[in-house]
């Protein structure tokens, strides 16, 4: 029997590739154990797609390529665009049911960096629950999909030059080899290596540092999205997301005494683009202030409309019906990644990447809310389906295991998680950068996070000016208007 497509990751991007990829025959393999969610399912804010009357995918994508500070890929951003209201219908019939009003329209939501309202949800605030709720539905009856799950990928076969299979461990470290015709990596993003994030603790960048130890070329890793309202739980590290869509409805950023914090920052307001709130609420801690999202009028059944945050804010003792919650920026979102064409293609053959891990160029320096979601299942329905069309790349030569290396964890990954938050946070500067990239050098070994941590670092410091979410306080703001980087 040949060998079956591998796609490593059960995200939103890894079952969208997974789906399309039929009837070809596909072993997905998750990290987790089924009991934790991965990222896809945290997500709040909704999908973007321009359906509402008056509103078309051209100006759905100016505000992404206004968003991402114009280094974004502008054909990337125009076929993403397009293909929103179809993403839109495809989930559809695969049984996500988005909320409608009486009239049976699309109630469509305005976050931050959106001239009009254009986010699409499903059960209020649980858009990404519902949508891998029923995706993992239909993947686990699927008969050409194999679903293993608490298993970690730590090597890949190389055969020359081609990816050809997979060594997975499983929890109590029994390893196992399986050949595969083509290998998809759908892992996620690296918000979990940083102190503070909206991430599940899996968001670690495993996947980044096993393609890129396997020679795939990287892009655009210094741009890092920096959500503006996590839940301020002190000490903690994983924090609950206050999704966007309630300052969409009316909520305001203020201080402790009331002012607004984004009040002469911004003509946007608190609808700016998330790096630059992120970097006010940033500004506001470091000069002594806590950071309130004060919601107490936005109006409506909360049970219904913001159900996530409620629970999460009723959790930690806070009712933002009746009192402001407490805010942090957090580690949220990679814009950079394996690099990658449309078609989800690696520079290294027969090995492809999908989602957060990718870097298609769609989001510049600064993805525009809700365009996530929104990548990977049009992206990993696009790769699913050039996948089941495609013969395997010739493998010629000899065999080699590649493996990601060896594992920090306890005090020293601590350690490289608060670095990373003090030196490439939201606000950044070259001193930092490079005493951080020093002290992962010398302090931490050869461990995959630490030489994964001494890439990003690297990055930043080289990239001297300020561009999107990458914001250098040691140089002035890079002013690119019209322009469109491709970076290669």
């Amino acid at each position: 029997m040949d060998a079956p497509i591998v796609i490593v990751g059960a995200g939103i991007a890894g079952l969208a590739t997974a789906l399309a990829v039929a009837p070809a025959r596909v072993l997905l393999l998750n990290r987790g154990s089924g009991q934790g969610k991965p990222a896809s399912a945290m997500a709040q804010g909704g999908i973007a797609a321009a359906m509402g009357i008056g509103d078309e995918p051209r100006a759905h994508a100016h505000d992404t390529l206004v968003a991402g500070a114009f280094h974004n890929d502008a054909a990337v951003v125009n076929w993403l665009c397009a293909q929103a209201p179809a993403t839109i219908g495809w989930l559809e019939r695969q049984g996500v049911a988005f909320d409608r009003d009486a009239d049976g329209r699309l109630q469509l939501g305005r976050e931050g960096g959106h001239g009009v309202a254009r986010i699409v949800h499903s059960g209020g605030d649980a858009t990404g629950e519902m949508l891998m709720r029923a995706l993992r539905e239909r993947a686990k009856a699927a008969a050409h999909v194999t679903w293993r799950d608490g298993v970690d990928v730590d090597a890949l076969l190389l055969r020359g030059e081609a990816a050809r299979g997979v060594r997975v461990r499983d929890v109590g470290g029994t390893a196992c080899e399986i050949p595969a015709r083509a290998v998809v990596l759908a892992t996620g993003g690296i918000g979990a290596l940083f102190a503070r994030t909206s991430n599940p603790p899996g968001a670690d960048g495993a996947g980044l540092a096993l393609g890129m130890a396997a020679g795939a070329r990287a892009r655009d890793l210094e741009f890092v999205q920096f959500h503006p309202t996590a839940l301020d739980v002190p000490a903690a590290h994983c924090l609950p997301l206050i999704t966007e869509a309630l300052r969409g409805a009316g909520a305001r950023l203020i201080d402790a005494q009331g002012r607004y914090l984004m009040d002469g920052v911004d003509a946007r307001g608190d609808l700016a683009p998330r790096d630059i709130v992120s970097r006010a609420v940033w500004r506001a801690q470091h000069e002594g202030r806590q950071a309130l999202l004060d919601a107490r009028e936005v109006a409506g059944d909360w049970s219904r409309r913001f159900p996530t945050v409620l629970a999460a804010c009723l959790a930690h003792g806070v009712d933002p019906r009746r009192e402001p919650i407490p805010v942090t920026p957090a580690a949220h979102f990679h814009m950079g990644g394996l690099a990658v064409d449309l078609n989800g293609n690696t520079s290294v053959p027969g090995l492809h990447a999908v989602g957060e891990v990718a870097c298609n160029g769609v989001h510049g320096a600064n993805r525009l809310a809700s365009n996530s979601l929104l990548e990977g299942v049009a992206c990993g329905r696009r790769l699913g389906a050039a996948l089941a069309m495609r013969e395997a790349p010739a493998a010629r030569g000899a065999a080699r295991w590649v493996e990601r290396g060896p594992t920090l964890s306890g005090a020293a990954l601590e350690r490289l998680h608060q670095r990373l938050w003090d030196a490439a946070g939201p606000v950044r500067d070259g001193a930092r950068l490079h005493a951080a990239w020093l002290a992962c050098r010398d302090e931490l070994g050869d461990a995959w996070q630490s030489r994964l941590a001494m890439v990003l670092l690297a990055a930043a410091r080289d990239r001297p000016a300020s561009l999107g979410a990458h914001w250098r306080q040691d140089a002035a703001a890079l002013a690119v208007p019209g322009r469109i980087a491709r970076g290669a």
